[in-house]
């Protein structure tokens, strides 16, 4: 540990030293319309109970992440309601029960400004974080994420949310290409397919972390926890996280 804002997180393939200034908690898609029944994962024939392993996990970083002031990001797939955003290839994929834009119980599957769109109560955004609308897979694809991160000189990203082999990995694999150091939260993610789950973390931290790092939420928070004393830590962090 350099001084109060470095810490080393035991992680995989091997200890990552981080500067908790211009690091970044990024939540992915933990929406209700995949995470609960009658939503996009349960059309396409999913167990959506798979993904609720995440749930606790990423409340007890989100809990810590407001406790120190860290920038905390929320993302959100989804379509506008003309889907005109939405490629046919993705709409017509598959044979799922509703296709994207379909009326659903918790609204039209997948469009943004509904129900099952939103992010599920556990983990919803407070004033203050950013939440990022996304078309795709990606959180970096078509939208601003990559400006509001520069903006706050931000360059490691704690990764979380579901699911693990779809839009975690393609969201941690174009943070790579852009310079960004991903700590892929091991527990904090899931797959409605557990050895998908345990395969996109292999992948994640193969070859000695071609596309990043994994640890469980457990070592996050024992770092974390030597943010919480210093002021000047808090202060400094808060100043990192306005927005």
């Amino acid at each position: 540990m350099a001084d109060s804002l470095h810490t080393t997180i035991a992680a995989e393939p091997g200890p990552i030293d981080i500067d908790w200034s211009t690091t970044a908690l990024l939540i992915i898609d933990m929406q209700r319309d995949f995470m609960e029944p009658g939503g996009f994962g349960e059309t396409l024939g999913n167990d959506v109970s798979q993904l609720a392993r995440a749930v606790q996990p990423i409340a007890a970083l989100l809990k810590a992440a407001r406790e120190t002031g860290m920038l905390v990001v929320h993302t959100r797939e989804g379509h506008l309601p003309d889907l005109s955003d939405a490629p046919p290839a993705k709409v017509e994929r598959g044979a799922p029960s509703l296709r994207i834009g379909d009326p659903g119980p918790m609204g039209r599957i997948l469009i943004r400004g509904e129900a099952g769109h939103d992010i599920i109560p556990a983990l919803y955004p407070v004033e203050g974080e950013i939440v990022i609308d996304k078309p795709g897979k990606g959180a970096f694809y078509a939208t601003t994420l990559g400006a509001d991160l520069k903006a706050r000189e931000i360059d490691t990203l704690l990764v979380c949310g579901v699911t693990t082999e779809v839009c975690v990995n393609t969201t941690v694999r174009e943070a790579n290409d852009r310079g960004y150091r991903c700590i892929v939260i091991s527990d904090g993610c899931a797959s409605y397919f557990p050895e998908f789950h345990e395969m996109g973390l292999k992948m994640i931290k193969a070859q000695g972390g071609i596309f990043g790092w994994v640890a469980d939420a457990a070592a996050i928070l024992e770092a974390m926890t030597l943010l919480k004393n210093p002021p000047e830590t808090s202060n400094k962090l808060a100043a990192g996280a306005s927005r």
